[in-house]
C-alpha cells in the first residue's frame, strides 16, 4: 500500500533539531526582526509624503508583485542551484538595496516611487530566500521534528515581523528617519553570516534532480514544464489544492484592509502616528500565542480541525473588525484571533507540504504556492485602496471578512472530506515526482515523502500580517 498521512491526527513524535538547524532559525530571526521594522516604517514613510490611501496602498502592491511575477522561475532556480548560497547571495542583494535607500532617506531624498522600487527589489528577494529557506528545513531536521521546527520559525517570524520589529521600526522612525534603514541592512548581514555557518560541502543543498533533468534539456517547451512542475503538483492534489485557495483567498481579504491600516489607525481609532508601531505589535499578540503553542495544538487536534476552525474563525474576525472595531481594544482583540489562527495555519500547512513534496519539487511547489498565496496580496492592496477611498476606511474590513467568509464555507465540504488515519482517498497519499496523485494501492516513486500537515496562509506579506502557502 502507498503511505497514508492522517490529517486528523499528527505525525509520530520528534527527535532533535541539531546545530545546523539553530544557525538558520537564527538568521531567519534576525532577518524578520528587520521586516518587522519595515513593516512600520514603509507605511509611516509613505503616509509622510502622501495621504493618498491609493499611492499608500501602493507599497503593499509593490511587494507583492514578485510573487505574480517571478515566483516560477524562482521555484526553478531554487530546485537548480546550492539552496544555501542561494540564500547567502539573496541577503546580500537585499542588503545593498537597503544600503541605497538608507543613504537616500539620509539626505532627505526619498519618493514614495523610491518605497514601491524598494518594496519591489525585497519582495523579489524573497522570493528566491523563502522558497530555498522553506526547501532547506527538511535537510538539516528529522521529518518526525519538522512540525517542532515550523512551530519555532513561526515563533520567530511572529516575534520580529508583527510583535518586536514593528515598535522598534516606529520607534527608530520617530527618533530619526534613516534608522530603520540602516538597522534593517544589519538584519540582513547578519543573517548571511549566520547562514553561512551551515556546512555546505558534498551539495547538500542542490537538490536531487530526479525526474525534472530531461526536461530542463528540451529548450523553451522543457524549461516551461520545468518552471509549472509545482503548480500542476497543486492542482491534481486535493488536499494542497485547496489549502492553496483558501490561503490566497485570506490573503487578499486581510490584505484589503491592512493596505490601508496606517490611515485606519489615526481616522478611526485615533492612535496618532507614534503608536502606530505598538498597535501593529498588540495585534500581533495573538500571533505569538498560537506560535508558541502551534506545535501541541496541531498535533493534539490534526490538521483537518485545525484548517477548519482557523478557515472560519479568522474570516469572522475580519468582518467583526469592519462592524465592530471602534474603539482600539475591540480591534486588537479581535485581530489577535486572526493572527493567532495564521501561526497554527503556517505550520500546519508547511509540515504538510514538506512531507509530501519530494525534494526536487519543494522550490517550485513552495514558490508556485506562493505565487497563488502571496499573488493574492497586490490584488488585495489595489482592491482595498479603491474600496477605502469610495467607502470609507472601514469598508475593507467588511468586504474583506464577507468574502473570506464564503470562501471559507464553500470549502468546509472539501475540509470534512480529508482523510484520517487509514483513509484510501487520493488526498493523503505521498505526492509523486510527476505530480499526479498515485491510483488506490500505487507505491510512489523513489524519493517520494510521506504526507503530514497543510500550507501556509496568511502568509500575506509585509502589511503587518498576513499570510503563506506550501
Amino acid at each position: 500500500m502507498a503511505p497514508t498521512v492522517d490529517l486528523a491526527a499528527p505525525p509520530e513524535r520528534k527527535p532533535g533539531l541539531g546545530r545546523e538547524y539553530r544557525y538558520l532559525l537564527s538568521a531567519y530571526s534576525i532577518q524578520t526582526l528587520g521586516e518587522g521594522m519595515l513593516l512600520a516604517t514603509l507605511p509611516l514613510l509613505a503616509g509622510a509624503i502622501t495621504s493618498d490611501p491609493k499611492l499608500i496602498s501602493g507599497v503593499a502592491l509593490a511587494e507583492g508583485l514578485p510573487w505574480l511575477l517571478l515566483a516560477l522561475p524562482g521555484g526553478m532556480i531554487v530546485d537548480r542551484y546550492d539552496r544555501r548560497r542561494l540564500m547567502i547571495v539573496t541577503q546580500a542583494a537585499q542588503a545593498v538595496l537597503l544600503v541605497a535607500v538608507a543613504l537616500l532617506a539620509t539626505f532627505g531624498l526619498t519618493r514614495i516611487w523610491m518605497l514601491y522600487l524598494l518594496a519591489f527589489g525585497l519582495g523579489a528577494g524573497d522570493v528566491l530566500f523563502t522558497g530555498a529557506n522553506r526547501a532547506v528545513i527538511p535537510n538539516v531536521v528529522p521529518s518526525a521534528a519538522l512540525e517542532t521546527a515550523n512551530g519555532r520559525n513561526v515563533t520567530a517570524e511572529t516575534l520580529g515581523r508583527q510583535f518586536v520589529g514593528p515598535p522598534l521600526g516606529a520607534a527608530l522612525f520617530a527618533f530619526l528617519l534613516p534608522l530603520p534603514f540602516w538597522a534593517n541592512a544589519l538584519t540582513y548581514l547578519g543573517s548571511l553570516l549566520l547562514i553561512s555557518r551551515i556546512r555546505g560541502g558534498g551539495g547538500r543543498f542542490r537538490a536531487g534532480r530526479g525526474d525534472a533533468g530531461p526536461a530542463a534539456a528540451q529548450g523553451l517547451r522543457g524549461m516551461l514544464a520545468e518552471a509549472t512542475g509545482g503548480l500542476r503538483l497543486l492542482a491534481r492534489h486535493p488536499v494542497l489544492r485547496a489549502i492553496v485557495v483558501l490561503a490566497a483567498a485570506s490573503n487578499f481579504c486581510v490584505t484589503m484592509a491592512q493596505s490601508v491600516l496606517v490611515l485606519f489607525a489615526t481616522d478611526v481609532l485615533h492612535v496618532g502616528r507614534s503608536g502606530y508601531g505598538v498597535l501593529v505589535a498588540t495585534m500581533a499578540i495573538g500571533g505569538v500565542v498560537g506560535a508558541l503553542a502551534s506545535r501541541r495544538i496541531v498535533e493534539r487536534c490534526g490538521a483537518r480541525a485545525v484548517a477548519i476552525t482557523v478557515s472560519t474563525a479568522s474570516a469572522v474576525s475580519l468582518l467583526a473588525i469592519g462592524l465592530f472595531g471602534r474603539q482600539t481594544v475591540v480591534v486588537v482583540g479581535l485581530f489577535c484571533v486572526w493572527s493567532a489562527g495564521l501561526s497554527l495555519w503556517n505550520v500546519m500547512a508547511q509540515s504538510v507540504s514538506q512531507r509530501l513534496v519530494p525534494d526536487e519539487l519543494r522550490g517550485r511547489v513552495s514558490t508556485g504556492t506562493r505565487m497563488v498565496c502571496f499573488g493574492a496580496i497586490p490584488l488585495g492592496a489595489l482592491a482595498g485602496g479603491f474600496v477605502a477611498a469610495e467607502h470609507g476606511l472601514r469598508a475593507p474590513w467588511v468586504v474583506g471578512g464577507l468574502l473570506n467568509l464564503v470562501v471559507a464555507l464553500l470549502f468546509v465540504p472539501t475540509m470534512l472530506r480529508w482523510p484520517s488515519a487509514g483513509g484510501d482517498g487520493p488526498a493523503d497519499r505521498a505526492v509523486p515526482l510527476g505530480g499526479a496523485v498515485p491510483p488506490s494501492g500505487a507505491v510512489p516513486p523513489s524519493g517520494a515523502v510521506p504526507a503530514g500537515g497543510p500550507v501556509p496562509a496568511g502568509a500575506a506579506a509585509s502589511v503587518p500580517s498576513t499570510q503563506e502557502s506550501v
